[in-house]
């Protein structure tokens, strides 16, 4: 079968799927609306209610004086040696999830742009599922209260301004850690060709929590379930997976233009070598 045979194919598939969906799925921030009016983050795809129950998907987090509180502690203590390097930068970068910044995260892993102007689709799955992902984490955070690994160890982070918030944010799981993840198996859906590179970066933006100081690694491990649980609701939603089509179609076009990102990926690549 030609090129153009399976394109044709793929189109049709795509329109069969925005004809169940009934419109194209909205690109713009008004149209979606935001969680809290001004603060910039867009409601999800999916109805807080219905996702996924942190508090029934993961266990309690490692009580003090077990094994597991003690190999967090080790990591933790093991992890200040990145104080001021590459990587502890870029583990403040990855803190930030306000966009047009946080689209930027995944660029060098995707080798193309992520902004509203050049993938307008893919930078609005961004942003919607952050909600999904982020929210997913609630119930568990919510019950544990879990005290952040900075103020245990009286030790700084990678965001001081955002520590005096992060006190009274519980560490357990990390909603960070959702939301990189959820992220990644986004888009290893949309752009297969680059899930390694896709996935490692999820992993990696999961760990600079750790490495920024304002999480454990417990916290960490529990957020990549809650994140890939959020990303499995996601599949029966119709809207989202309308936009995930129309994204994977975005990056085909961005890839077939020679559009090339917007970060520094050779400092990224630096940040992250072992």
């Amino acid at each position: 079968m030609s090129r153009l045979s399976l394109h044709a194919l793929a189109t049709a598939g795509l329109a069969g799927l925005l004809v169940g969906c009934q419109t194209l799925p909205p690109t713009s921030p008004e149209a979606v609306g935001e969680l809290r009016k001004g603060s910039g983050f867009l409601n999800g795809y999916v109805d807080p209610k219905q996702l996924p129950d942190s508090l029934a998907l993961l266990p309690a987090p490692p009580a003090a004086g077990s094994a597991q509180q003690a190999a967090d502690v080790d990591t933790f203590r093991r992890t200040r040696a990145l104080r001021d390097t590459p990587r502890w930068a870029l583990a403040a970068k990855d803190a930030n999830l306000t966009f047009p910044a946080a689209a930027a995260t995944f660029e060098c892993a995707l080798q193309v742009p992520i902004t509203p102007e050049a993938t307008p689709h893919l930078n609005m799955l961004l942003r919607r599922t952050m909600a999904d992902a982020g929210l997913a984490t609630y119930r568990a955070k919510d019950k544990y209260q879990r005290t952040r690994p900075f103020v245990v160890e009286k030790q700084g982070t990678c965001s001081p301004a955002e520590e005096a918030e992060l006190v009274n944010d519980g560490s357990y799981p990390s909603g960070h850690t959702a939301i990189g993840w959820a992220w990644a198996l986004v888009l290893a859906q949309a752009a297969p060709q680059r899930m390694d590179a896709v996935l490692q970066r999820g992993y990696a933006f999961g760990q600079s929590r750790v490495i920024c100081g304002v999480h454990w690694q417990s916290d960490v491990d529990a957020g990549r379930v809650i994140g890939a649980a959020a990303v499995a609701r996601l599949q029966s939603d119709a809207t989202f997976r309308a936009q995930l089509a129309l994204a994977r179609e975005e990056i085909a076009q961005a890839q077939a233009r020679g559009l090339k990102p917007t970060s520094d990926c050779a400092a990224e690549a630096a940040a992250l070598k072992p």
